[in-house]
């Protein structure tokens, strides 16, 4: 199958190269940034240089690479600009769709987000209702209801991503917060996954019916849980009840249907994948900023 992997510089883009490449696909992969068409090169795909914001040069390519099947990675986080990301996942996964329907692919696959269901303390499910008031929900409510319009769309709600080159590596935008003593302990709900769980679950999305997916970990938790497990893997302070936290209560979201449509955690639980990071941290994945995947 020829893959366009939209993103294919960011966290989950790099892992997921080499898994589709491993398993016969061809891949073809976009980056805005010139100087990253060797590290895709390296990874397996042809670069695709381009803007996803730019919908004639993303037509352009859909109708010049006539993918059987589109992967959406895109993400614009790199300053933790929640505004430019919500703009990225309106007008490029808009261009994107339009691309692609215009050349006849009827898979897409696209990144969305786990956090954002109505609070509450059972685990949500997809059919739950999303929560309209935090910032990303204009964003989120766009890109899932256009990829909805593919012919096969499938959404992957992630948790909060993990793992070398994410915020919460230990060079990480978590991790200055941590050791600043910015973070405190409340009762707040993460869902996580690691970001090789993420890549793992796109690849397997190729053979998923349409609709949205929670990937997450088997271990929702709340900050108070995971934020004192988390400081002492990377050195941190141990936390108290000063500062703030970006979450307010959240909501502990399940993976009952990933489980049932066969992908499986190889992290289960933040508590092995916190354990591992610094181990991890130099890591070619770790050494490349990978927040930033248009």
């Amino acid at each position: 199958m020829k893959i366009l992997l939209a993103g294919a510089t960011g966290v989950v883009g790099r892992r997921l190269i080499p898994l589709l490449v491993q398993a016969g696909h061809e891949v073809a992969g976009t980056t805005r940034r010139t100087d990253r068409a060797d590290l895709l090169r390296d990874l397996g795909a042809a670069p695709v240089v381009l803007d996803a914001l730019d919908a004639d040069a993303v037509r352009e390519a859909l109708a010049a690479e006539r993918p059987d099947a589109v992967i959406h990675q895109l993400t614009d986080l790199s300053a933790e600009n929640f505004t430019a990301n919500s703009h990225l996942r309106i007008e490029g996964t808009r261009n994107l769709v339009d691309a692609a329907l215009a050349v006849g692919v009827e898979t897409m696959i696209a990144q969305s987000i786990a956090w954002l269901y109505v609070p509450g303390d059972t685990p949500a499910v997809e059919t739950d209702a999303l929560d309209p008031k935090p910032q990303p929900y204009e964003g989120v409510a766009a890109l899932e209801s256009a990829v909805g319009e593919m012919p096969r769309g499938v959404v992957l709600r992630y948790g909060a991503l993990y793992g070398p080159g994410t915020w919460y590596a230990p060079d990480g935008a978590i991790a200055e917060r941590a050791r600043a003593g910015t973070l405190r302990l409340t009762p707040a709900w993460t869902s996580f996954v690691h970001a090789d769980d993420a890549a793992s679950a796109a690849l397997a999305a190729l053979d998923w019916p349409a609709g949205a997916v929670n990937v997450v970990d088997d271990e929702p938790a709340t900050t108070a849980d995971w934020l004192p497990v988390y400081s002492a893997a990377i050195g941190a302070p141990t936390p108290g009840n000063a500062g703030k936290h970006a979450a307010a209560t959240g909501r502990p979201v399940s993976n009952a249907t990933a489980l049932s449509l066969g992908w499986k955690p190889q992290v289960a639980s933040w508590r092995t994948g916190f354990s591992q990071m610094n181990a991890a941290s130099g890591t070619p994945a770790a050494r490349v900023n990978g927040t930033r995947a248009r």
